[in-house]
């Protein structure tokens, strides 16, 4: 016998449904509004009768496959993905940024299924197309996302359930397209919307020319220097990771910071604060990190000579850009955690403090999820993700409880 509390959330979906598309209701109350939107979208421009996604030409798919960076990294992890598949007997796709199939692969059963939808590369999945979907979510929203039997427009596809993720290329912060797993609704379950982003992330390590292989360059082809110092610090100089002393870290984490360059006076300050330091011991200090960097620090003022990147940049901006879930993404934890730095002290709360009222304005479930595993004692920004859940589901719900039973014991 099949899933009863699957079963019964189908028949949820389908009530919902039906409501908006047979009698005008616009059941804001049973379902998430992101369906609501794509709903509203849809309605009008897809028909309901529509039997299979729109094709656009082969051969233009095929030069745009050929031509995409997806397709190297595709094909370095194609024995992964397929195992993926064959293992689930899902379909899965990646798309463009415009919601276009460049590839797909699937388990026996699913493949059929989808090849009878037009579920294969060259298919348009935008929800002007087909109407609401997974794949469209995930690149229309930049986030994971979920859509479950009649949660899709279209009636061809009530039968499955999808889980999607945005692929990113990771030196430029491009939203590339999305990967989507697809299989029969009563297959669902939590752990479905966790290998997606698995295999996004999968594949946007095998992006050529990204920050994650050490062979890596800034695109342009100047020396580029990386530095994650959030949670975990890793620098990079083109790509080769840097052995640096505490102290050194903190002074470079400053001058990338300040990209307008800082005075010796300035630099100890807020390196030291108003500890007892000499000037020389700064000074050198920041000799070691100039040989380190192969001269590329001048002085008077100290100013870094290449292009810089680090992950505090990063989640501001994104966090300013009001992308809340991107920005909790590249968040890694506390910034250089242990420092003595005043000033790092200083930003290191502002960006946690950013980073959680940003979550408890917009407590988007992936992202607190992925947040309380970095702050796992911060019940009130999981107890405000379960009230804006209210009775709706979410696979990250259960999960969620759980986290908030462990750190209330």
């Amino acid at each position: 016998m099949g899933n009863p509390d699957l079963h019964e959330r189908k028949l949820e979906t389908l009530r919902a449904w039906s409501a908006f598309v047979e009698h005008g209701d616009r059941a804001e109350s049973l379902v998430r509004p992101e369906i609501m939107r794509s709903w509203t979208r849809s309605e009008g421009v897809v028909d309901t009768g529509l039997e299979q996604a729109p094709l656009v030409d082969e051969s233009e798919t095929l030069a745009i496959w050929k031509d995409s960076p997806l397709q190297a990294a595709v094909a370095s992890v194609e024995a992964e993905l397929r195992r993926t598949a064959e293992d689930g007997d899902l379909v899965l796709a990646v798309t463009d940024a415009q919601t276009r199939v460049l590839w797909t692969y699937g388990g026996r059963v699913m493949r059929r299924k989808a090849e009878s939808v037009n579920f294969v590369a060259g298919s348009r999945w935008d929800d002007e197309s087909v109407g609401t979907n997974a794949l469209d979510l995930a690149n229309r929203l930049a986030q994971p996302a979920m859509v479950f039997s009649a949660e899709h427009y279209a009636p061809i596809v009530h039968n499955w359930v999808c889980w999607a993720a945005p692929v990113f290329d990771p030196t430029s912060g491009a939203q590339l397209g999305v990967i989507d797993l697809s299989t029969t609704w009563d297959r669902s379950h939590p752990i479905g919307l966790a290998t997606a982003r698995v295999m996004a992330r999968l594949i946007e390590s095998a992006l050529p020319h990204s920050t994650y292989h050490p062979s890596a360059l800034v695109d342009d082809g100047e020396p580029g220097l990386v530095l994650r110092l959030l949670g975990t610090v890793d620098v990079r100089l083109d790509g080769q990771r840097l052995l640096l002393n505490r102290r050194q870290t903190e002074i470079l984490a400053l001058l990338a910071l300040h990209p307008e360059g800082l005075s010796l006076e300035q630099l100890h300050a807020l390196v030291y604060g108003d500890q007892a330091v000499t000037l020389s011991t700064l000074k050198a200090e920041v000799s070691h990190l100039r040989s380190a960097l192969g001269g590329q620090l001048s002085s008077r003022p100290y100013k870094l000579l290449m292009p810089t990147e680090t992950d505090v940049d990063d989640v501001l901006r994104l966090l300013r850009a009001g992308q809340i879930s991107r920005a909790v993404r590249a968040y890694g934890g506390d910034l250089l955690p242990g420092t003595n730095s005043p000033a790092l002290g200083e930003l290191a709360e502002y960006v946690a403090v950013a980073v959680r009222e940003a979550l408890l304005a917009d407590p988007d479930p992936d992202a607190v999820l992925h947040y309380v595993g970095l702050a796992p004692y911060d019940t009130a920004v999981i107890e405000k993700c379960l009230a804006t859940l209210g009775t709706r589901h979410h696979p990250a719900k259960p999960l969620l409880k759980g986290k908030l039973a462990a750190a209330m014991r």
